[in-house]
């Protein structure tokens, strides 16, 4: 019987900061100078320019863009919106309230109390006192002490509003979700609603003067009004892209970018529209031009677009590798200096010292490659799509296709000495090799033909392989037969490792860790902690392993398995390959590029230097909003435990049944991200609930309840 839960106001409310500020323990290294998707663009000249996004990324330029700087936020939410007045003073907003000001140029970022949960979309200020931030749920915040305090406003509405323009201290406008469009003339005091004649999401808005402006969408949205939005006239714009955000520099010239890399620009005032190349795939999510030939464009993948000849051409200022389908799969290190990277599109990057610099080789393919396994500083194997097996002897200079006698993907990749090889991947293949690779077979004796994710041997009999639906399969002879053992759980399994012929650790979708000590005789569940996709896994010696995957997810242990703590890593991109030479220097790929790299085994450090462990630190209880909400059809609850606690995380819907349960069980100390999917769920309000206990049987010590909308 489904429980049914009532809801009271005072459950919603809101709790202040519950984590400390830290810094992540890993490095970007591709691409430079990050891989986070960057949200909005501000310049206040040609040279001074400033960018948001993900993860708390806050990036300066004071030279047009040919550098760019990391500044440290504070803060690990999203970061959505971005006002400057000067080259000093400017405010900062995103996720789940965050208010972020700086009166240095962002040499420090205070935090500033927005009392809401809601998350903040767009921002602006007029002038060092007066500005208007706007987000979910028809907020509207307004400052007239420079955000010393921020007072909420009556909007009408009730949908995501996601960009305010001022076009002076009085008249300024704000669109958003459902066409959604608001009009002040007395500098906020109060809005009016204005007919747009759409119910497509409007993402981004621009007046000339009082009267003459332009508002666009999804689906291509342009719409235009002369009269100060009194009515809107939609505009063809020749398609039906995802229009994100644009600039005008005058009332003819301006840029728009959005879904696949789209730019669009006009001399005409947007009368027609011309498709210019950006040179990438990636979504562009926002542009700012200092005049008709200087702009900057950004977007997914921290990907960084210039162009000094009003748009005729883009040069990508982000260094490295983040272009899709550039998503990096595998990774292997041979010493703390000699790595090899694998991914899309026939990608293969090798680095001699350690990961400063990265440089790409030639494999001669743009299959798709998945795994790489050294067993030497110059001899490697590379896996793929469509049975493909590259080989080098010559550090990767030059790579040589192998035949595997298959066309089926090959998903891993394991020697347990210089000769002796094995490959997995779909359809129940296993192909071995006994001599370097000049032959590989297709091992027949295999009891399965299910897809296999992952494979480890500790010595030429041992070994183990992983996959899907729980499958794991052992030999203790070399491969000559086969054993299925049981795993007790029917989620995938995409990561396994071994540090002796007995003791190993797999991974797998929504948050699996299985533990053996036997050989894979037994296998024991352990609390990740996490609903996130568990990709790879790496041990640097009995006691110390790795864990990556979905959302930006690394897990860390000290103690052989027996316990995972999170690690604040900076960034939400999926993780997919894993690589240590020692208990502190480790690699880890993944989405859009990224090449994360510690020296300190991932530990994060507080704001004053110190090393905290993982990050962040939970002061106390609390229950994050979730991200993105809306959202279609999944969506991220993070919380924060101070102390090992008994955990039950649920939803319900309006009127207090129960439609999932995300966690029931014992937890670590530390922060916690779940993932939940409406995807069967009809569109509507839901809640999520949190318990907090000490033990199972122990008196209820916390509890929270959120709101969240899934959107169709």
């Amino acid at each position: 019987m489904k429980t049914l839960v009532k809801f009271f106001p005072l459950l919603l409310s809101i709790l202040s900061f519950c984590s400390l500020h830290a810094q992540s323990g890993w490095n970007w290294q591709n691409p430079l100078p990050q891989g986070n998707r960057l949200n909005a663009i501000i310049f206040l000249n040609a040279d001074t320019g400033i960018v948001v996004g993900e993860s708390g990324a806050i990036l300066r330029t004071t030279d047009g863009g040919s550098s760019w700087t990391s500044q440290l936020s504070g803060t690990n939410n999203t970061l959505l919106g971005v006002s400057f007045i000067n080259a000093d003073t400017g405010t900062v907003v995103g996720t789940t309230g965050t208010i972020l000001h700086t009166t240095n140029g962002g040499i420090t970022w205070a935090s500033q109390s927005s009392a809401t949960m809601n998350d903040l979309r767009s921002v602006s200020f007029m002038d060092a006192n007066t500005g208007i931030a706007v987000g979910g749920g028809g907020t509207i915040l307004r400052t007239t002490n420079g955000g010393s305090s921020w007072m909420g406003q009556q909007s009408g509405a009730t949908n995501i509003l996601f960009k305010i323009f001022f076009v002076d201290s009085n008249n300024a406008t704000v669109v958003g979700m459902s066409g959604k469009i608001l009009r002040t003339t007395n500098g906020g005091v109060t809005w009016t609603s204005q007919t747009s004649g759409t119910t497509f999401y409007l993402y981004d808005v621009f007046f000339f003067n009082a009267n003459v402006g332009i508002v666009i969408g999804e689906m291509g949205t342009l719409l235009r009004t002369t009269d100060g939005g009194t009515t809107w006239t939609r505009q063809s714009i020749g398609t039906n892209l995802f229009l994100n955000a644009f600039s005008f520099t005058d009332i003819n010239t301006g840029s728009i970018v959005g879904g696949g890399g789209m730019i669009l620009h006009t001399t005409n005032g947007g009368a027609t529209w011309a498709s210019q190349s950006s040179g990438t795939n990636l979504s562009l999510t926002a542009v700012a031009f200092t005049d008709a030939n200087t702009g900057t464009a950004v977007g997914e993948g921290g990907i960084i677009l210039r162009s000094t000849n009003g748009g005729s051409s883009w040069s990508n200022q982000s260094n490295g590798t983040n272009n899709y389908p550039y998503h990096l799969n595998g990774v292997f290190f041979t010493d703390s200096n000699l790595g090899t990277v694998v991914g899309s599109n026939g990608t293969i990057l090798h680095t001699s010292n350690g990961g400063t610099t990265w440089t790409k080789q030639s494999s001669g393919t743009t299959l798709a490659l998945k795994g790489v396994s050294f067993t030497d500083s110059n001899t490697g194997t590379v896996v793929g799509s469509s049975g493909i097996i590259l080989h080098t002897t010559n550090e990767g200079a030059t790579w040589i296709k192998q035949t595997g006698d298959t066309t089926n993907s090959l998903n891993a990749i394991s020697f347990s000495s210089v000769n002796d090889g094995t490959i997995v991947g779909a359809n129940g293949t296993i192909l071995q090799t006994t001599n370097d690779g000049t032959t590989w077979i297709v091992n027949s004796n295999i009891p399965l033909t299910t897809t296999f994710y992952g494979v480890m041997f500790t010595d030429t009999n041992n070994g183990t392989v992983v996959g899907y639906n729980g499958t794991i399969l052992r030999t203790t002879d070399g491969g000559s037969s086969w054993t299925s053992q049981s795993s007790g759980t029917n989620n995938i399994l995409l990561g396994v490792f071994f540090v002796d012929a007995n003791t190993g650790t797999a991974v797998g979708s929504n948050g699996t860790i299985l533990h053996t000590t036997d050989g894979g005789i037994t296998w024991t569940k352990q609390a990740s902690g996490t609903t996130n996709d568990l990709e790879g896994i790496c041990f640097s010696d009995m006691n110390t392993g790795t864990i990556i995957g979905n959302g930006g997810t690394i897990l860390h242990t000290t103690d052989g398995s027996t316990t995972w703590t999170s690690q604040l890593c900076g960034t939400n991109n999926t993780l997919f390959g894993v690589s240590f030479t020692s208990v502190h220097t480790g690699t880890v790929v993944g989405l859009y590029g990224t090449i994360l790299h510690t020296t300190n085994g991932g530990v994060a450090v507080s704001a004053d230097g110190k090393e905290i462990g993982h990050a962040p630190i939970a002061l106390k209880y609390c229950l994050d909003q979730n991200y993105p909400n809306p959202f279609n059809p999944s969506t991220s609850i993070s919380f924060n435990l101070p102390a090992q606690s008994f955990v039950s995380l649920k939803v319900f819907d309006v009127i207090g049944r129960e439609v999932a349960t995300l966690a029931v069980q014992e937890m670590s100390a530390g922060n916690h991200v779940l993932q939940w999917s409406g995807r069967n769920l009809p569109s509507g309000v839901y809640f999520y609930r949190l318990h907090v206990n000490p033990d199972a049987a122990g008196a209820e010590i916390f509890t929270e309840t959120k709101k969240l909308v899934l959107l169709r």
